[in-house]
């Protein structure tokens, strides 16, 4: 997290800082439990894509198990370092590689997640269609490794770009999850196409048999694949969180008596390897004029 004027504004990045999350994206986790429930039952987990780890930390601390003898366990996974957490298991990995779910098997002993959430979302370009279709195509990965680590009836959790083809994408969850829903959280801000796809109640097809050698479900996107007449399908969509609570859209005012300075906080965890690296080490070097 970083300290723009907007960042200091922003009234879930604040309170993401003051209450100990690494990053605002916390609350949108937190609120989506609100609405769904997700963590009732849940002693194993997955958070794909989990780096800084603010949905690992949500995890951490929801996460209960009644049995002394068999404790919850979080696998958080991520292509970069992530700075370690307590109480979360954490793989430097691949979420399209088979090695990679053979690895969270491992750390279940063989059983299977109750829950796996993504919250990973590509670098946007600013060019809408692109970030569209790279966003869903990292929605289907992760969905792929999903039916390699997910017990039936267990829950699935993920970052979704609401385009012209949500319709396709809403069509593809449903094979595998009878029940799908579109969910905006009052902490994402409404002028972002971001939403999250909850995902209940895994049952496979009869006869799958999850792999991870192909791309599951790769259609091309374009035209030809949009749903209409008799396949047309309304994606269910609920907002979550407190309708009458802070707009993430919104500015507040910062919290200090008017005429004070306002204190601005570090961030909980500084990134362990910022993707403004070779930046930093260019100015390190006096190379930046």
């Amino acid at each position: 997290m970083g300290k723009s004027s907007k960042d200091k504004r922003d009234i879930y990045y604040r309170a993401a800082k003051e209450q100990g999350w690494r990053a605002r994206s916390a609350f949108k986790l937190l609120q989506i439990d609100e609405e769904f429930d997700i963590f009732s039952g849940v002693t194993r987990c997955v958070d794909l894509c989990a780096a800084p780890g603010s949905w690992s930390q949500v995890l951490s601390k929801k996460m209960k198990s009644d049995d002394p003898n068999d404790p919850a366990k979080i696998v958080a996974v991520d292509l970069q370092a992530m700075a370690p957490l307590p109480g979360v298991i954490q793989l430097q990995g691949d979420i399209t590689k088979s090695s990679t779910a053979e690895q969270i098997i491992s750390h279940f002993e063989g059983r299977l997640a109750d829950l796996v959430v993504c919250d990973g979302a590509p670098d946007v370009t600013g060019l809408h269609d692109m970030d569209e279709y790279i966003q869903a195509q990292l929605l289907l990965a992760a969905l792929n490794i999903t039916t390699n680590v997910l017990r039936p009836g267990g829950t699935f959790i993920a970052k979704i770009f609401r385009g012209k083809d949500i319709s396709l994408l809403y069509a593809q969850m449903k094979i595998f999850f009878p029940t799908v829903t579109c969910s905006k959280p009052r902490s994402s801000r409404n002028s972002s196409i971001e939403a999250f796809i909850v995902c209940q109640n895994y049952t496979p097809p009869p006869n799958y048999t999850p792999t991870m050698l192909n791309p599951l479900l790769d259609y091309s996107y374009g035209e030809g694949n949009e749903l209409t007449g008799i396949n047309r399908v309304i994606v269910p969509f609920i907002a979550c969180g407190d309708l009458s609570g802070f707009d993430s859209d919104q500015t507040y005012a910062l919290g200090n008596a008017e005429g004070e300075e306002y204190n601005v906080l570090d961030p909980v965890q500084m990134p362990i390897r910022p993707p403004y690296q070779t930046y930093i080490d260019m100015k390190k070097r006096n190379e930046i004029k």
